[in-house]
């Protein structure tokens, strides 16, 4: 099986399908549409029904159920293939560490990349098995093409063992998961299923179904340029207003010094000079009210600017882009315990904890579709020094089969 993950995994991370925040188009980009292809065409070769591609790239398939009793729940398998826009996913070049020694791996020698357990401890803990990495210089694109990578060979392992009972399993790849919107055009009556799971998470064991409550923040701040040599009471620098608000946020409330249950500001965006500047912030927590309390706070600064530098000066927009999934997955818990008892009965130790972000459940379980999410295998995400195991991605395509063993077991 590990020779068939990579295989199949090389075929996707070699598609480049980074979204796209500013197109308005869905996908936001052409490279996910030769995907969404790639996976219609792959699907329908191994075996599956009702394979879909609908207008807005969103690619849905069926496993027929093959179980004779009756009420088996619809089970569904989600994943996203779009890549982050943080980083290039473009000519992805991959490389294989087998056996790895628990050391340094050069990932670029001529520009001196290397992914260090230094830097980052985790790696020790993946001594002796194979991994995935990049050249150093694009995104590997675990994130989250090893889900996708997984459910479908997971698929294919159930058409080949006939063996195996399970009811209906609905199967959906969508877009743009990367900038918020991958279930805005999600078809929930259509995909048909009762609950899913997300294979979007991270290390071996994890299993989420809290998020957190998300909004984006945009800032354009509204300066005057005129001649240096002329400006005294004239000019009005936008750069250094924006420079300003920033100062105001909470300098420990960001990502980079926040960890668990704690919520933060995050600069994500920053473009400007004299005449106009932009901010763009995500705003995150966990806490329905302290969330609340965020949104409040810049709004409250930026009235606070408008009256210092006028009401022209400042223009916010402020929006919502989902909220934590806990409030909708809980009522219906035992999905989630059916995962953990799947990969407790594969010897896999569950990791149960908060989502210091959000999956495509987030807003799927508000749409009508409780979806907790199970992890994938890659480490860090987003970024030149992304990973994944392809041990722990063997494990989590065994939790998928196991998943679907258990509610067919289950039955109602």
């Amino acid at each position: 099986m590990k020779e068939e993950l990579l295989n199949r995994f090389t075929s996707y991370i070699t598609i480049d399908t980074q979204s796209d925040d500013d197109s308005d188009t869905c996908p936001s980009t052409a490279g996910q549409w030769d995907l969404a292809r790639h996976l219609e065409r792959e699907l329908k070769e191994i075996g599956l029904t009702e394979v879909t591609l609908d207008e807005n790239g969103y690619v849905m398939a069926t496993l027929p159920a093959n179980t004779d009793k009756e009420g088996v729940p619809t089970i569904g398998f989600i994943a996203h293939m779009d890549t982050a826009t943080d980083f290039t996913g473009a000519g992805v070049k991959r490389q294989i560490v087998e056996n790895y020694d628990g050391g340094d791996i050069v990932l670029n020698r001529g520009l001196n990349i290397v992914l260090s357990p230094r830097e980052f401890p985790e790696l020790v803990t993946y001594k002796g098995q194979t991994l995935v990495t990049t050249d150093g210089t694009t995104l590997l694109g675990a994130d989250d093409k090893a889900g996708i990578t997984e459910i479908v060979t997971a698929m294919a392992y159930l058409v080949q063992h006939p063996e195996i009972k399970h009811g209906r399993i609905r199967v959906a790849f969508t877009p743009d998961e990367e900038i918020g919107r991958g279930p805005h055009k999600f078809d929930v009556p259509a995909f048909g299923a009762d609950f899913a799971y997300t294979m979007d998470g991270g290390p071996l064991g994890e299993l989420e179904y809290e998020s957190f409550n998300a909004a984006q923040a945009v800032l354009t701040f509204k300066g005057v340029n005129v001649h240096p040599g002329t400006a005294k009471g004239k000019m009005i620098h936008s750069a250094k207003i924006a420079m300003a608000f920033h100062d105001r946020l909470p300098a420990g409330e960001a990502p980079e010094f926040t960890e668990g249950y704690e919520g933060f500001y995050h600069l994500i965006s920053l473009q400007g000079n004299t005449e106009q500047t932009k901010l763009v912030y995500i705003i995150r927590d966990h806490d329905k009210e302290l969330f609340a309390h965020r949104k409040a706070t810049v709004e409250a600064i930026a009235d606070e600017f408008r009256q210092t530098y006028g009401e022209d000066r400042i223009v916010l927009d402020l929006k919502d882009q989902y909220y934590n999934m806990r409030e909708k997955i809980e009522p219906v818990k035992y999905i989630v315990d059916i995962a953990h008892e799947a990969m407790t009965n594969l010897g896999i130790a569950p990791i149960v904890k908060a989502i210091r972000g959000g999956t495509d459940g987030s807003q799927l379980s508000y749409m009508g579709l409780p979806t907790p999410n199970i992890f994938a295998g890659g480490e860090n995400f987003h970024g030149k020094f992304e990973y994944v195991s392809l041990e722990t991605m063997q494990k989590a395509t065994e939790v998928i089969v196991e998943v679907a063993k258990l509610v067919e077991q289950r039955g109602q």
